[in-house]
């Protein structure tokens, strides 16, 4: 079942990149410094995922809100993600679901999505600082576009909190 607007997230541990060194990313420690959107896709180096990601890394409403982390999350490995974030500059660490565990837990499965079983699903989930979902966006057609209008609001609410 997918997660809603108010459900605590589920924490989790996965292995992931910024880009050089892998190292472990547990939710956690990043809701008790702030609030975080996970952007759950597909396949690094898919054509709709490119376009998503490279949208993020010019998204200033991210880029410069030093209490929001984000964290692309699919089933590619460290390896192929260390490859995406190097060859189109993205800021933001990339955290590898090999399992489909984690995709599983927050309900972003495909049971099949061109050939492949347990794809997770484009999706966005912000999370705030006591692990409570506060946007949940997510679509069954991967061609999709979130509406970043409204993940900005959501963002600008959580940081005017503060």
């Amino acid at each position: 079942m997918v997660l809603s607007t108010q459900d605590t997230a589920p924490d989790f541990e996965l292995p992931g990149t910024a880009g050089t060194d892998i190292s472990k990313y547990r939710l956690q420690e990043y809701t008790t410094e702030g609030a975080v959107v996970l952007v759950f896709y597909p396949f690094d180096f898919s054509p709709v995922c490119t376009e998503v990601l490279c949208t993020f890394r010019d998204s200033e409403f991210l880029t410069f809100t030093d209490d929001i982390d984000v964290f692309g999350i699919s089933l590619d490995g460290c390896y192929a993600h260390q490859e995406f974030i190097q060859e189109y500059d993205l800021a933001f660490p990339l955290l590898s679901d090999t399992k489909g565990r984690v995709t599983e837990q927050y309900g972003l499965a495909y049971d099949e999505w061109e050939h492949h079983e347990g794809v997770p699903k484009r999706a966005l989930v912000t999370i705030d600082d006591s692990n409570t979902v506060q946007y949940m966006w997510h679509t069954e057609n991967a061609y999709d576009s979130p509406s970043l209008e409204t993940l900005h609001q959501t963002i600008l609410s959580l940081t005017d909190e503060d």
